[in-house]
């Protein structure tokens, strides 16, 4: 027998994971302020293109907390 999908801590898992990828988008933001002198053009690059799938990421986080918490409240 399978068990029941217990979705109850979905939407708070999600949002420590949204939170988490805020942190390290601002942080690699702050570093970039700091060091945008000291470091090559490659690494600016790589760390802007990872900010922008970080935004992309708090947008789906977003999305499925949004997801999780009408399904809590159908419940």
């Amino acid at each position: 027998m399978s068990k029941p999908d217990d979705r109850s801590d979905n939407a708070r898992k999600l949002q420590e994971a949204k939170s988490n990828t805020l942190d390290n988008l601002n942080e690699t933001n702050d570093y970039l302020d700091e060091h945008a002198d000291e470091i090559s053009a490659t690494e600016t690059s790589q760390l802007k293109r990872k900010n922008a799938r970080r935004r992309q990421a708090v947008e789906g986080f977003e999305e499925e907390i949004a997801d999780e918490t009408e399904f809590a409240e159908e419940e």
